[in-house]
């Protein structure tokens, strides 16, 4: 892997959180829109410029090609050309085998665009698991409830049913405390919220939020909280020790140190190693920390992201290896550790050959 010190014996990537990647072929504008959502940039790029200009460009440019037989760094309409070529099925295949990710874990429920995990396991020759997140399926409960007892009921039923084939719960919670909403509070914010909303309204109704939270956390599944910065939980990780269900901490730039602190803080909780892996590995035990690609859209970016992490944990260990800070040995472990092993064992995968 273009001197990666990843044994050729190392198990693949799991992937822990992704949405999937677009059907059909894709121009030169479509690919560059869905480039700047990667790169976190809205609207076309300015003109006489390119967001293959960017470390995301840069990155896909570097590996991607190779999987398509081109050469490295070949010009971004040579690339989409070869991509047009050989078709969208295959690039798309050709490229997430030869990520390096051997399971994908992808959130139920993504737009019809992306695949689905059935669809990136075929394609892939993968393993892929379902990660049921929690407001889309409150909304979808929603739009069909004539009323709030029917709404709560009909919501702890697809919860219940959700949590027999989904491998974990997501939430988009910014802030949730130590205590669970009393129901009365449940019923209030219920109403409220179908009172004001439209077929199609986001759940914004914190209450409702809270609740969806703990009732996730009370079917054993891991949930994973898509926090920006996770320090507005702290209340609800100490109040959830020992209740049985991992958390998994996935923050925002800058916030991934202080999700690795939280992670090592308790025992339950988890935290993704984030885009730079050496901010986050001085901060918690390496047993407490996972990767993830965050690919939306573009199959390049499950390729960007395997690589960017394996050289970004190659690099790292490789320096605290010359510093005799651990051995080769140690280095390969650790690397395995955060690559698959931990997602293996917070997901119980351990039946996935991978």
């Amino acid at each position: 892997m273009d001197g990666i010190a990843f044994p050729a014996d190392q198990p693949p990537l799991i992937d822990q959180y992704s949405h999937g990647a677009v059907h059909g072929e894709l121009g030169l504008g479509s690919f560059e829109t869905h480039l700047a959502a990667a790169v976190g940039a809205h609207g076309p790029a300015p003109a006489g410029t390119s967001y293959f200009d960017s470390f995301t460009g840069l990155a896909i440019r570097r590996w991607c090609p190779p999987l398509l037989g081109l050469e490295p760094h070949c010009p971004p309409a040579r690339y989409l050309a070869r991509r047009r070529e050989v078709g969208a099925y295959t690039a798309g295949r050709m490229l997430l085998r030869g990520s390096g990710i051997g399971t994908f874990l992808l959130e139920a429920g993504t737009p019809s665009e992306l695949t689905s995990a059935a669809e990136i396991a075929t394609a892939a020759e993968a393993r892929a698991h379902e990660v049921v997140r929690l407001e889309p399926l409150a909304e979808q409960v929603a739009d069909t409830s004539g009323s709030v007892e029917s709404f709560i009921g009909y919501t702890a039923e697809a919860l219940y049913a959700a949590a027999q084939h989904a491998t974990a719960f997501a939430s988009g919670a910014t802030y949730c405390d130590g205590h669970a909403p009393e129901a009365g509070e449940v019923r209030r914010a219920a109403d409220r919220w179908l009172r004001a909303r439209r077929p199609g309204d986001r759940l914004a109704e914190p209450a409702l939020v809270r609740h969806l939270l703990w009732s996730a956390v009370a079917t054993g599944l891991p949930v994973q909280l898509h926090c920006p910065d996770p320090r507005p939980l702290a209340g609800f990780l100490r109040a959830t020790t020992g209740i049985g269900a991992d958390l998994v901490l996935l923050p925002a730039a800058p916030h991934h140190r202080r999700a690795a602190q939280l992670a090592a803080a308790h025992a339950h909780v988890y935290a993704d190693t984030g885009p730079r892996p050496e901010e986050t590995l001085p901060h918690a035990p390496f047993g407490k920390l996972l990767f993830s690609s965050g690919a939306r859209g573009l199959p390049e970016l499950y390729v960007t992201g395997a690589r960017s992490f394996l050289r970004a944990m190659d690099r790292l260990v490789r320096e605290w290896t010359t510093e005799g800070l651990c051995g080769a040995e140690d280095g390969r472990r650790i690397i395995e550790m955060i690559a698959s092993g931990t997602a293996r064992r917070v997901y119980r995968l351990d039946a996935d050959a991978t």
